[in-house]
């Protein structure tokens, strides 16, 4: 059988250049255009059906 032969390290931290650095992290960066456009509808027509509710509730009493 033959021995394991143990590694040495000089110790020296290895520096990758930045060019490897840009390729491995990825940025996440999301559009919420279409959301923001979907909550502003939805924010009109909460405040128009309650603006409706208040105008029904002083016409039929």
């Amino acid at each position: 059988m033959a021995k394991k032969q143990k590694k040495y390290s000089s110790g020296k931290a290895t520096i990758s250049s930045p060019a490897v650095k840009r390729s491995s992290v990825q940025e996440f960066n999301p559009d919420y255009t279409n959301i923001i456009k979907d909550l502003k509808t939805i924010g009109i027509m909460a405040l128009s059906f309650t603006a409706i509710l208040i105008i029904l509730s002083f016409v039929l009493n």
